[in-house]
């Protein structure tokens, strides 16, 4: 879910044709500062995995929120919160041309649930807690130990990628399953009382049932859109995204992937069903978040992975869920703001405030790169490189973007 919420300072209702831009000058306080605009509410990953996969370091190295990393099972009782900043080179590009007085990146909230083990749709363990907090989030982070440590505890003896990720897979299934089984019985009493429309809903409850017990989840299920409408409204776990970080030793980090049977074990169950995987040292990631930008560009350039774990699992997050990000510039605020690819331009523009988006005119629009290698919006001008883009104009990543519209 992504949305915005704004506190409407008064200057709002006497508006006419205004920019995104002329607003944040408009509604500034004698004192010189800026109303207060709200949070941007934005996407939120669960981090999951069983007790003792590296689920918590990995949490902790990438949101630095502290919490607890200890070698048994439970130490995660209550859902850690961290909300980290989403890495974006190009706002770095439009500080240096516009000097703003802040810079606000696109965020992502990780949220670590506690440690799930075998029975938890039953309540076993933490089960219950566990299912509760995924549902709350938009996609899963599932944590997959794909090292071998003797030091560590594994609740079931032993290392077994594909194990584990079954393990956690059927107890979410199993509670699908259960609300599954509640929907088409309310499907079913409707259809009895007269409710025709009833008979769909039954029917897609059935042939869900019948998918899920056979070890599958809900997000492979081959439905219409109208189905998949009807299933979003069930709630289920199952038909959330999933990524798969498969964390390795320390000493695999920069090796050949493929020749890691863990992390092969892992790929190929991702294949199956449609997830996405990055392989991560949840080790090494630690240690990187104490570096300074310096340290950590020179230890990721020695290593030769290029990206740290934290940027690669926002990469692939926002592939699978398909997001992208529009920017809005100015002397007061370079910002980068989250929207799903296929987003028109008015909703974007409903995106930074919902006045935007009802009387919206037009969006003036230029990509990044263009902007980036000329130096300024002026000199894009000159060269009749700005856009006008109407309300059917689809965003596209990168696009530097000056909303006009009527209040």
């Amino acid at each position: 879910m992504i949305a915005l919420f704004y506190h409407i300072p008064e200057c709002l209702q006497s508006l006419t044709e205004k920019s995104a831009a002329d607003i944040i000058l408009d509604c500034k306080q004698k004192d010189g500062t800026i109303p207060s605009q709200g949070v941007q509410c934005h996407m939120k990953l669960g981090v999951v995995g069983l007790p003792n996969v590296g689920k918590s370091t990995l949490f902790n190295a990438i949101t630095n929120a502290g919490a607890q990393a200890e070698n048994y099972p439970f130490c995660t009782i209550e859902p850690n919160t961290g909300v980290v900043p989403v890495p974006d080179h190009r706002l770095d590009v439009l500080a240096g041309m516009y000097h703003p007085k802040k810079v606000t990146p696109a965020v992502i909230e990780f949220v670590d649930i506690a440690g799930l083990v075998k029975g938890a749709s039953r309540g076993e363990g933490l089960g219950n807690k566990f299912l509760s907090h995924i549902r709350e989030t938009d996609a899963i982070v599932h944590v997959v130990r794909c090292f071998d440590d003797d030091t560590i505890i594994h609740v079931d003896g032993s290392v077994d990628p594909a194990r584990d990720i079954d393990t956690i897979n059927l107890e979410l299934i199993f509670a699908d399953m259960d609300t599954v089984q509640k929907r088409r019985e309310k499907a079913e009493k409707s259809f009895r009382g007269g409710d025709k429309n009833a008979a769909a809903e039954a029917e897609l409850a059935e042939r869900l049932y019948a998918h899920l017990e056979s070890g599958k989840p809900a997000r492979t299920l081959d439905c219409t859109e109208d189905e998949k409408q009807i299933m979003n409204g069930w709630f289920l776990l199952t038909t959330k995204p999933v990524i798969y970080a498969a964390n390795i030793a320390e000493d695999d980090l920069g090796k050949d992937e493929s020749g890691i049977a863990y992390v092969n074990s892992v790929r190929d169950v991702a294949e199956a069903e449609g997830a996405g995987v990055i392989v991560i040292s949840a080790a090494i990631e630690q240690d990187i978040a104490s570096m300074s930008q310096d340290e950590k560009k020179e230890f990721l350039e020695e290593m030769g992975i290029g990206q740290s774990g934290l940027d690669r699992l926002i990469t692939a997050s926002y592939k699978l869920l398909g997001l992208i990000s529009f920017l809005t510039a100015g002397e007061d605020e370079c910002r980068a703001w989250t929207i799903v690819n296929g987003t028109k331009a008015p909703q974007a523009a409903g995106k930074i405030h919902t006045d935007f988006e009802k009387g919206f005119i037009r969006a003036e629009i230029v990509p990044f790169d263009t902007l980036a290698g000329l130096g300024s919006m002026a000199a894009c001008r000159e060269k009749g490189l700005v856009r006008s883009e109407g309300k059917d104009y689809v965003m596209k990543d990168g696009d530097v973007t000056l909303f006009r519209f009527n209040v």
